[in-house]
């Protein structure tokens, strides 16, 4: 395939996913006690009131911002159906061998499931991290043959 070349001779994966929120402790610590997430670094960025910190998840890292004095997510981003009629980024998905029993231990933890979603045989449940943002968990083992190509 075309694009399984352009893939293995530049090297091309996931490198790290931003994301922008008023409490940068809390989120460090939302990551790191729901889903697993590592502290590897913080930082600030020159000139610019903004706070930084890097996380390691499954495969990627996640690049955490709060900017100080930035607009709080827009209603209705907080809600796949919602959400896609805005354009830009909608979330990200994390894959699990059980999605089913993992997004009962968050739900036991407290993290609000804000949809569920099966289609083609797939499931994956959309979730919010404490400032509102989409993660869908993904069913690896439901959805193993869902990207494949015909």
């Amino acid at each position: 395939m075309i694009m399984e070349g352009v893939f293995k001779k530049h090297g091309m994966k996931v490198h790290h996913i931003g994301i922008s929120v008023p409490d940068l402790e809390e989120t460090i610590n939302w990551y790191s006690v729901r889903l697993g997430f590592r502290l590897i670094k913080r930082t600030t960025i020159p000139g610019l009131p903004v706070h930084m910190a890097h996380m390691q998840g499954p495969g990627f890292l996640l690049e955490i911002f709060e900017y100080e004095g930035a607009a709080a997510l827009p209603e209705g981003r907080s809600h796949p159906n919602t959400d896609i009629q805005t354009h830009g980024i909608k979330h990200f998905s994390i894959g699990v061998d059980d999605a089913r029993s993992f997004i009962s231990r968050l739900e036991a933890q407290g993290v609000e499931v804000v949809f569920i979603a099966e289609v083609d045989g797939t499931y994956g449940a959309y979730i919010l991290d404490n400032t509102g943002n989409l993660i869908e968990i993904f069913d690896n083992e439901q959805g193993k043959d869902y990207f494949e190509a015909e």
